[in-house]
This record gives structure tokens, sequence and C-alpha cells, in this order.
């Protein structure tokens, strides 16, 4: 959420990020100061109510001392009177803030300034680009791979469930199970926190993070407990500090969390949802920062990296790409995407978002941190997948199948037990 003293201080400058970003009704912010300034003079209008009311107070104490009963009364009356005058301005009051409130959840966060312009896909800039040998004798498509080997059930996870919802058997199984293993253990050397979060988030921890009111129609939703599956754990890793002020001295806080996660995925169609491009459950290591506002920008290229080692042990080709201003998602001030090249489809497939959220997720949550001297701020929050697994899948199915076996790398023998999978 925008902090009002920032749209306050420049709302011309708000509304051209805004505009950066493609958001059309720019208007919103002037529909904002106007509600602000209404707010103020509500608030101004009740604390005058109020000092009337405690000054008349004070004055029928006095005229009852002083035996002046009639005039007592005839204060008391107007004390009366005064007091509904407060209820029905602070009853405005809140009608104000709530409708002001709601057009504040409304705007999306300003782009940094380093992200590059545009408004689609196509405007993204490729940041770097990194080779590896694809060692597939003929490659073809993952889905292809999965049913040769009898590795991924895709009709029968579509019979149990739905379509999006695979079943992994076998080798499959074992995989996915030696990559979380693989991203964990990376995540913990690197130095964050491992923790185990609840899978189901309530109302207060979606709206905390921007999955709500923006991606209603993405998040699965348990309407008897008035719960929601997480789509990602950046939801319940993020809430842990809700509402708490953080020792400024020990930020950053560094935190990992393995869990499946769940999307409607709302409006996909086409080549993209074939085999795991697009599934409604999957699994996803997460890596999530709390930091102070002036280093969370180097802290969001160290998570890069972070991101970017995974695929070079993977050895997996791979790039990086700065999203543009109209491509970023409605929380981040700014996003690296990781793509790997998937040679049997001959595509480039997202497998992590690394993003600069600033305070726009903070505000909403009240997550304060206490600087030098000692005063309540808003931390910066950044998060990112480290990995998400359907389409490290795919890549290492369609890049290193020989016609018989898929050739895992090296990094993986460990968790997996053995050098091939068949």
């Amino acid at each position: 959420m925008l902090l009002l003293k920032d749209i306050r201080r420049d709302p011309q400058q708000v509304k051209a990020a805004l505009a950066r970003r493609g958001y059309a009704p720019v208007s919103r912010v002037d529909e904002i100061m106007e509600m602000d300034a209404r707010r103020r003079r509500l608030q101004q209008q009740r604390d005058e109510l109020l000092n009337q009311s405690k000054k008349m107070a004070a004055e029928v104490g006095r005229l009852f001392k002083q035996g002046e009963r009639e005039a007592a009364d005839k204060a008391r009356a107007e004390a009366a009177a005064l007091k509904e005058s407060v209820k029905t301005v602070e009853q405005q009051l809140a009608e104000v803030e709530a409708a002001l409130d709601t057009l504040l959840l409304d705007l999306p966060n300003i782009p940094h300034p380093s992200v590059p312009d545009g408004q689609g896909e196509a405007d993204n800039v490729v940041v770097r680009t990194h080779e590896a040998p694809v060692r597939a004798s003929a490659p073809v498509p993952h889905w292809e791979v999965a049913q040769a080997l009898g590795i991924i059930d895709f009709e029968r996870g579509a019979k149990i469930t739905g379509a999006g919802f695979p079943l992994y058997r076998k080798g499959g199984a074992r995989l996915q199970r030696a990559l979380i293993n693989f991203f964990l253990s990376e995540a913990i050397a690197a130095g964050f926190e491992e923790v185990w979060p609840p899978y189901l988030v309530n109302e207060a921890s979606a709206r905390g993070t921007g999955q709500l009111p923006d991606k209603d129609d993405q998040m699965y939703y348990v309407c008897k407990d008035n719960l929601y599956l997480i789509p990602t754990a950046e939801v319940p890793v993020t809430n842990i500090y809700r509402n708490e002020i953080l020792p400024g001295e020990r930020l950053p806080y560094k935190l990992t969390a393995y869990s499946p996660c769940f999307r409607r995925e709302a409006g996909s169609y086409g080549q993209e949802v074939r085999g795991l491009n697009r599934v409604h459950q999957f699994d996803k290591v997460e890596i999530v920062v709390i930091s102070r506002p002036e280093q969370s920008y180097e802290i969001l290229e160290e998570m890069t990296a972070h991101g970017e080692r995974l695929l070079q042990q993977l050895g997996l080709p791979y790039r990086v790409v700065s999203l543009c201003a109209g491509d970023l998602g409605t929380a981040s001030a700014k996003t690296y995407d990781l793509e790997v090249f998937a040679a049997g489809q001959q595509r480039w497939l997202e497998v992590s978002s690394v993003s600069n959220f600033e305070t726009f997720q903070s505000a909403r949550l009240k997550l304060r941190y206490r600087d030098d001297a000692g005063r309540p701020q808003l931390v910066h929050t950044l998060n990112g997948s480290a990995l998400a697994l359907p389409r490290i899948v795919a890549a290492l199915l369609e890049n290193n199948f020989n016609g018989e076996k898929v050739l895992l790398p090296e990094v993986l023998h460990p968790f997996y037990g053995q050098p091939f999978l068949q």
C-alpha cells in the first residue's frame, strides 16, 4: 500500500509513476487527495467538538456545585447534544477512512527508477544470459519424456482432482524430493533460517502481502472457514512478523520455506499450459528477506544471484530478465525473472521471480523496525523463488534425456541417490 504522506508530498509524481505501469485510473490519486482532505476536516471537527464537550461537562459540574440547577440542566442538555454531534462526526469519519483505505488498496506500487519503461513482456530487458550444454540427443517436450518413463501421470492426476494437478510417480516423485532438499540445503548454507509455515492463511495475511484484493480470483478459498490456500510461501512467511516492531540491529531477517503452492491460474490456455508449464498445484522453495530500506536493493541483487547459482549447479541454460514497469506485479517496485531454456519446446520458462516490495507490504502489515535513534520505521520486504519445481523438472527432462534415461546433474546425485532417472 502506498503511504498517504508520499502521495501528499507529490501527487503529480505519483500519477506519473503509475502511468509508467499503465495504470489507467490515475485520477484515483485525485480522489484519494480529496478524500484525505475530507478526512482531515472531519478529524478537526471531531476534535473541536470533543474539546467543547469536555469544557461543557466541566461547566455542568461547576454549576451544580454552585447550586445553579436550572443553568446546570440547560448546560447538561447542551453537553448531551455535543456528544451526539461527536458520534455523528465519528461515524462519518469512519466511513471516509474506510473509503480511503479501499482507494489506497487499489493502487499498485511505484516502480523503482531503474525499472525499464514498457507495457508488456516484449518490453522486458534481458540483463544477462548463462549458457549451458544441452545433453539430450534429440530434445523432445517433457510431457513426452514423462510418458515414456512413466514418471508423471497427467491423466490420473486429472481424474483425481482435475487438469493442472499432476501425479508424480517413481523417479518423478523421487526427483521432487531431491530438488526440494537441494534447494533448502543451499538456502540454509546461504544464511537463511528454515521455517515450516501453515499452508492456509486468513484474510488479514492475504491482504497484508497484497494477494487481496488484487489476486482474489487466482486464490483457492475455503469458504466455511474463511481461509485461503497459499499461492506461495511468501504469504505466511512474510506475515510471521505482522504488527511487530523488530530490533533494527538484527536486520536483515532471512527466511526460507518449502511449501506446496495453489493457484487457480484463471484465464490460462493454449500451449503454455501443456504438461508442467502451468499447473494449479506445485512445489516451491521460497526465500524472504526483511531489511532496512537502505539495504534492500543490494539484497535484491544477492537474492537474484542465489537463484542463479542454483541454476548453474543444475547445469541449465538461463537468463535474467528485468521486468518493465507495465509487467510488474501489483506489489513490486522491481522484479527480476529467472528463465530457463527448455530445449524440447525451444522456449524460455520462468522459474523464479525475485522482487523488492519496498514498503508496499510492510505498510499493510504494520511491520516496522527501530532505527538507530529508536524510532519505528517501515521495513522493506523482498521475496524470491529459489526455486519453483515444475519448470525446473521440465527443463531437466527436456535438456538431459538421451532416449533411455535422464542424466541428472552431479549436484543432485547425493539427494536423488543415483546419477540418472529412468
